[in-house]
């Protein structure tokens, strides 16, 4: 898991356009931010997302409450969350559901972070956008989130690495 902040400044990308002409992207750049919160399994592609205000503790703590719920952790279900050494998840006041074992990877290794992988893919539904608030980028992005959902082929075929460990049959 790991988390991607969005905002009010456009995400560019390169766009085609008729010979001679230039295209033109409308930018408005304004400091508002969301977070997008975003879990994967690399082996099947599965994810799940959550769009919040924030990053902090207290938030944390909700995003392990509602991870825990939604996939049904527990006793007799559970899951292995990699995530790298921020405060908000390291903290001594991160509560861990039933069910959830967070294991921390060394500091300064994004490239070991399946999550990591999804933040370009994640921003495929905004780029060369220009939004005029948080509600209107906030729909947007939950639209594009659910289409990820669906294209688990693609989500793995970028989080899979060669040496992820299988999962048992």
């Amino acid at each position: 898991m790991d988390e991607h902040r969005l905002g009010l400044q456009a995400v560019l990308r390169r766009v085609y356009a008729k010979r001679g002409q230039r295209p033109v992207v409308s930018l408005k750049p304004r400091y508002e931010w969301l977070y997008l919160f975003g879990f994967v399994c690399p082996e099947t592609g599965q994810t799940y997302w959550l769009l919040l205000p924030g990053v902090s503790i207290i938030i944390f703590n909700l995003v392990l409450a509602e991870l825990a719920k939604a996939l049904g952790l527990g006793e007799n279900k559970r899951i292995i969350l990699v995530m790298d050494g921020a405060g908000w998840h390291s903290s001594k006041k991160v509560q861990v559901p039933l069910g959830i074992h967070l294991i921390f990877l060394p500091p300064y290794s994004p490239e070991l972070q399946p999550a990591e992988r999804l933040w370009p893919l994640s921003n495929e539904g905004i780029v060369n956008q220009d939004f005029k608030n948080l509600r209107e980028l906030e729909k947007a992005q939950s639209e594009w989130c659910l289409k990820l959902v669906e294209g688990r082929e693609q989500v793995r075929a970028l989080t899979c690495y060669h040496w992820w460990p299988k999962l048992a049959a």
